[in-house]
């Protein structure tokens, strides 16, 4: 099952928040945390807690247990709109600023549970002496 959270106009540059996102992609909702929590970078507290709102979506919404069955399946940072300001120059000219905003999309599924292993038996390939 996915479990999908997203987070709009968010104020930074979707260029720097997919240098975030690119360290989580496919990896479990642990070590997601983990790494969000160490990393030096503005992008991080807000993914981490687009990550902590999508475990809660899963348990609230939707009556999953434990969040350490989750892994990040896909994560996309997509650009939102551009606030278009100008900045004053030199000689009475103008410069334009664009202020970019990103959207995050995440999806978080359920890591399969290992099938038990079925002994496999052995046929005699030696019958046809």
């Amino acid at each position: 099952m996915e479990i999908k959270a997203q987070l709009n106009y968010l104020r930074i540059a979707p260029r720097k928040v997919r240098l975030i996102a690119d360290l989580v992609r496919g990896k479990s909702v642990e070590q997601s945390r983990a790494i969000l929590g160490f990393a030096v970078k503005k992008g991080s507290l807000p993914l981490l807690k687009l990550l902590n709102q999508a475990v809660a979506n899963a348990k609230n919404n939707f009556k999953m247990g434990d969040s350490s069955g989750f892994y990040i399946s896909k994560i996309t940072v997509d650009e939102g709109p551009k606030a278009k300001r100008w900045r004053a120059r030199a000689r009475g000219q103008g410069a334009p600023i664009q202020k970019k905003t990103s959207h995050i999309t995440l999806i978080l599924k359920e890591a399969k549970k290992p099938k038990a292993k079925v002994a496999a038996k052995k046929t005699d390939l030696k019958k046809g002496k």
